[in-house]
């Protein structure tokens, strides 16, 4: 019996790049990414700012809907994004996982949960997204 493969993880560019994050899975079903706090994550108290993540709520449920939408030759552009804030988290390891709520053919809906080394939920956030023909989106890119 032999195992399914496992997309190798991908090299972020852009704000993905810039937070450190590394994807470790993208399909149209979930996305994964990890990263380790530094000294850019965190916000005058010592803690990992709030819009690290959010940046990582918007990042990895755009590429998790982006996937999606592709299938039908689409692109995305984001509506809504609400994440809300667990735990403090000071230094170690950071892993996000971003799953579909709901993922119809123009609207689409993607939850992320980041958790920390223990496991132990840290923050919680939701996308709203809706799905374009890449001429109307403008350029033909989604996020």
């Amino acid at each position: 019996m032999s195992l399914p493969e496992t997309p190798a993880p991908r090299l972020p560019d852009g704000w993905a790049a810039t937070l450190g994050l590394e994807i470790t899975h993208v399909s149209a079903d979930e996305i994964r990414a990890e990263w380790t706090v530094d000294g850019r994550h965190l916000q005058p108290f010592g803690i990992v700012h709030g819009g690290v993540h959010a940046s990582v709520v918007e990042t990895l449920c755009s590429m998790g809907a982006a996937e999606s939408a592709r299938r039908d030759g689409l692109v995305v552009v984001g509506l809504e994004n609400h994440t809300s804030f667990l735990r403090a988290v000071r230094s170690g390891r950071l892993r996000a996982v971003a799953r579909p709520v709901h993922a119809g053919r123009r609207a689409q809906l993607w939850r992320t949960e980041i958790t920390d080394e223990k496991g132990r939920l840290v923050a919680t956030g939701t996308v709203r997204l809706l799905a374009l023909d890449p001429a109307a989106a403008g350029a033909g890119g989604g996020e």
